[in-house]
């Protein structure tokens, strides 16, 4: 199991559970991001920072699923990060494409 850690000011992201899919060509990551004091980390800012710390393009991030239990200040997330572009836009489902690239073509505003 592989287990990494980035911390911020306003959020600390921790990777608890890492997997390769082969078959698909992506990674799936199950993340815990705690976030006390704020509410939860939006599908874009937690885009960005699995990006930055596994040094790969944001492009190639997809988050699938953010749960936050009412009263904690822990999200569990569910992350996939493809091999390529191409890949991603054959797997995932187009609400979840759309969910994930907000602005650029419509979309949820996070």
């Amino acid at each position: 199991m592989y287990e990494a850690e980035a911390m911020s000011e306003d959020y600390a992201i921790k990777i608890v559970k890492d997997r390769d899919n082969k078959l698909i060509g992506r990674r799936e990551l199950i993340v815990l991001i705690d976030h006390f004091g704020k509410g939860t980390i939006p599908r874009r800012e937690l885009r960005r920072r699995i990006a930055q710390m596994l040094s790969v393009n944001e492009d190639l991030v997809y988050i699938r699923k953010i749960e936050t239990e009412y009263g904690l200040m822990i999200s569990k997330a569910r992350v996939h990060i493809y091999e390529s572009v191409e890949r991603a836009l054959e797997v995932e489902p187009e609400h979840i494409i759309r969910k994930n690239r907000g602005g650029e073509e419509g979309g949820s505003r996070t």
